[in-house]
């Protein structure tokens, strides 16, 4: 595997591009676009949140058929919380794209990210539309990757290069999240594109196993959001033999999709907001890989473990009351903890319970003073 430039635009037939629209009073970018030359084969995954945002919704809708060619993205505005206006503000986006890009507007998938409850500017979107089609091109994903932060402090953005059956494919991703980081989805937006040919089961296949290992491995806060989702898109035009089955070329591209996946979910925990502390919550011991999670994502959201992890105090107390709190009968003689040195860069914080041999791991972030103050001020 092999880093490569470019972002989601790096794999062939994808471009990309990203400006102000008028969404945000900062005038920082707030509307990003990602155009394949031909449809793609589409997977997505999406928040578990009972209340769903309007472009969730259409998108989804959108997806039945496993293809787009288009993905578009405003930021600083949720729509979400916003009745029928919000889904006819989802549809209309997409309309609006699909026939610039002269494509169908099922083709289109939409989403946001920003304040709840406000409705969408959609009139800014609209008239921003066409210079945002014409700026597409293939050195954009950078402009992508930017527009779509809100409390964000950088572009979190990937791209790799792997062989699949003697040819050459590309993998690019972008993502966006700081606070609201959560599992089931992991509370943000990512945005992978690839040129390699997968079949729709297959793809759906790889998207879930790589969401599993990463974006539903991080937490800041513990807060599940309203609109995240991740979607790969496909389009075939690295002219690999269409993966159909689970060998060899799949778990090449599998494993590829991961490392993708995994750089951008730490990124997200790296930039959590008001973080001083990148932390990795060990599980060692738990009688099965879900059990092992669970105990390790209690852990890692427990404000007492991320206070004392952002005073350097390695209280083990705090760890222990996490994971007693789940009520699996762990014996006080079989938990052992351990911290590793608050003077480098990446804390390590190990429990074994003594229940079996499986392992998992959590990253997350300490929580400060300055992560109450950005949510005391964000609406």
């Amino acid at each position: 595997m092999k880093i490569i430039t470019g972002g989601v635009s790096a794999p062939i037939g994808y471009k990309a591009n990203g400006l102000y629209c008028g969404i945000k009073r900062s005038g920082k970018l707030d509307l990003g676009l990602i155009a394949s030359e031909v449809p793609a084969v589409t997977a997505g995954v999406f928040t578990k949140n009972s209340v769903i945002a309007a472009p969730l919704i259409v998108t989804k809708k959108h997806l039945s058929n496993n293809r787009s060619q288009a993905v578009v993205v405003n930021s600083g505005n949720a729509n979400c919380f916003t009745g029928h206006f919000g889904v006819l503000y989802a549809e209309r986006t997409c309309q609006v794209i699909g026939e610039l890009l002269n494509i169908p507007a099922d083709d289109v998938l939409v989403t946001s990210t920003g304040i709840i409850g406000k409705t969408l500017p959609y009139l800014k979107i609209a008239a921003a539309a066409p210079q945002l089609v014409k700026g597409l091109k293939r050195s954009g994903g950078g402009l992508m990757a930017k527009s779509i932060l809100t409390t964000d402090l950088i572009n979190k953005e990937i791209a790799v290069k792997i062989t699949v059956g003697g040819k050459a494919v590309s993998i690019g991703g972008c993502a966006k999240g700081s606070g609201m980081i959560a599992p089931n989805m992991a509370t943000m937006l990512g945005f992978i594109t690839s040129d390699a040919a997968v079949s729709a089961p297959m793809l759906k296949l790889a998207l879930k196993t790589a969401v599993d290992k990463t974006f539903n491995c991080i937490t800041v806060d513990g807060c599940m959001s309203t609109n995240d989702m991740v979607t790969l898109m496909t389009n075939g035009l690295a002219g690999n033999r269409i993966i159909k089955t689970s060998g060899k070329d799949f778990k090449i591209f599998c494993e590829a999709l991961t490392h993708v996946c995994l750089f951008l979910a730490k990124k997200i925990v790296e930039d959590g907001e008001g973080a001083t502390k990148f932390v990795e919550i060990h599980c060692h011991g738990a009688k099965d890989e879900k059990e092992a999670r669970l105990i390790a994502m209690t852990v890692a959201n427990s404000p007492l473990v991320k206070t004392a992890l952002y005073g350097s105090n390695p209280n083990w107390g705090r760890v222990a009351a996490a994971v007693g709190s789940l009520g699996l009968n762990i014996k006080e003689e079989d938990l052992k903890i351990r911290f590793s040195s608050f003077a480098k860069k990446i804390i390590k914080i190990h429990t074994d319970v003594g229940r079996g041999s499986a392992h998992a791991v959590v990253y997350t972030s300490d929580l400060s003073h300055e992560y109450v103050t950005i949510n005391g001020k964000y609406n």
